[in-house]
Parts: C-alpha cells; structure tokens; sequence
C-alpha cells in the first residue's frame, strides 16, 4: 500500500450548527496512518514520511481491529504531566532518530493511538462512503485498549467547544455527516481551535551563563524576506532540553542577522541560519506584528521555506 496525503480540516473561527454535522475533540497530537495489507503493517505521517519504527505499540492490528486489511487515520498523542495531550511530549518520540531508543523511550513516553477514520477496508477503498458511514464501520472493527482508543463524536459541536476552553485543550473538528474523505484535500470539515499556532524558524538567540534562555522565532513573505516575529523563553522544555539545544544551536552560528527587519532584542543575540523549525502556540498578534505570549510546544522537521505568513 503506498500512502496517501491525508484529508484536513480547513481552519474557522465559528462551529457551524445543524444535524448534518458532528464533532470530534482535536488531539494535540502527531497525524499517523496505518496501513496493514493482511500481513505487513506500516506507519506514516500526513507527509508520507514513514513512522513504523517509531511507534511498535500500533503494529499488532490484529489485536485491535477485526480488519484481514485496512488504512486508519488518526493522532498519536502522549501526555504531559498535567495529564492533558501535550505536542511537547509525543515529539520527544516522533522526533527519535536512534532507533535502538525506542524501547527506552516506550517507557520514558507512552503514547496513545486516537483513530477517527477509516478508508480502506478488507480490500475496498471505501473514502468514497459518506463520514458517518465510515465511522459505524470504525466502531464495529475496533477494539479498543489502554493505546489504542476510537475517537467519540458528539452531535452538540458548541457544548464540546465549551469543555474543550475549560480544560485548555487544542480545540475541536466539526465534519460533516456525508462528506467522503477526499484525498489530499481540505474540504467538508472544519477545524476549531481553542488557541493558535503556528511553525516558525529559529533565526536567533540569547544565552544565560551559557545556556540558551530564549530562541527568536521568523516566518517568511511573499517576497521572500525572512521577518522576526519575536522571541520565546517559555515552554515546556527541561533544563537538559535546554542544554542539549544550545549544544546545536552554537555551530550554526553566523556573523548577518538573518531577520529582513531588526528584532527588538538584538543586544547580545547571536544569529543563526534559519533552518530549525519548531511549534509555535500563542495568544495573539499584536499590532506591531509579532506573537503575543509565544511558546515552545516542541520542535518539528518542516522545511523552513514552507514557514510563511498566512494571507
């Protein structure tokens, strides 16, 4: 089976209404799709990059689902000490590049399959069948275990939203009842989020007795410059991440600012060619152009040229 680019949600600040629709929590987590022909099963992200080595507890399909063969799409999450689904956290496994690690890490981070789709099933490529359908197929082949959950639907998108606020969580999907699953395209569903965010790339930073104490963040215009857009300290990385960041950031170090505009934090910041990405959660933007209350949710393998303002 050769993978797919997955459908996605197209981002909205209202949750429609109506019996057509239904909702589903928003993992704050890492898009993974199984593909399992019968006998052989293989992982792979939303970009086609194969994650079957990083993940050993979803490999046993046949002691989860029913399928003789079968592609499910769902999120992989992990939690964070709060107990909430934490970005942080599942990239400190899908970001593993030692795979002899993993046994480590299975104990250091487990992780949780929340699957919400099917679209293959026993041989026939069902994405063409309406979403609701698909689902009854889901929850008649799945058996659900510590890992590997099935993704429950509500029918009242605006209750959900309003558990989703209270509890500082991502946000929350609303799809339609009939739309089929439309390779590769973002249509028929909607996605809701309780904050934003966002990939930067890392153009700068600052020290503290030597360790970095923050990192300053840039996207790209349409003509190419590459704009600061501010600076984060805060996040959920331990003073080791720290550690081991700056140990990668120091020989990236440049003599040119790399930023087209001049950061308001320049005195004693070293610069660096733009090529490390990471997540990005924030409140707002401020008028000036820049992230209000930026924070690190955890480092990812975008390329930075694909870091660019939204229009």
């Amino acid at each position: 089976m050769k993978p797919i680019i997955p459908m996605e949600p197209i981002m909205s600040n209202y949750i429609p209404e109506g019996e057509e629709w239904i909702a589903q929590i928003k993992w704050d987590g890492v898009r993974v799709l199984t593909y399992y022909d019968g006998q052989a099963v293989r992982l792979f992200n939303r970009k086609s990059h194969e994650r079957t080595l990083h993940y050993p507890e979803l490999l046993d399909v046949r002691s989860y689902s029913t399928a003789e063969s079968v592609i499910f799409d769902g999120e992989v999450i992990a939690l964070g000490s709060d107990g909430k689904p934490s970005f942080h956290e599942v990239m400190r496994r899908d970001g593993i590049r030692r795979m002899d690690k993993i046994d480590y890490m299975q104990d250091i981070v487990p992780v949780s399959y929340m699957i919400f789709d099917v679209i293959y099933y026993n041989g026939e490529w069902i994405n063409d069948r309406p979403f609701i359908d698909r689902y009854d197929i889901l929850t008649s082949i799945i058996k659900t275990k510590d890992q590997i959950q099935l993704v429950t639907s509500n029918e009242d998108g605006v209750t959900l939203f309003n558990v989703i606020e209270e509890n500082g969580m991502e946000g929350i999907v609303m799809k339609r009842k009939s739309s089929p699953y439309i390779i590769g395209q973002k249509r028929e569903w909607v996605k809701i989020k309780n904050y934003q965010d966002l990939i930067a790339v890392i153009g700068g930073f600052t020290l503290n007795n030597g360790i970095v104490n923050a990192i300053m963040l840039g996207l790209y215009d349409q003509k190419g410059h590459f704009i600061y857009i501010g600076h984060t300290g805060t996040g959920k990385m331990t003073k080791k991440e720290w550690r081991q960041l700056t140990e990668k950031l120091k020989p990236m170090v440049i003599k040119e600012r790399p930023f087209y505009n001049k950061p308001e934090r320049s005195k004693g910041a070293y610069w660096i060619r733009p090529e490390l990405t990471v997540k990005i959660k924030y409140a707002e933007w401020t008028e000036g152009g820049s992230l209000r209350q930026p924070s690190i949710e955890g480092f990812v393998k975008t390329s930075p040229e694909e870091c660019i303002f939204n229009d």
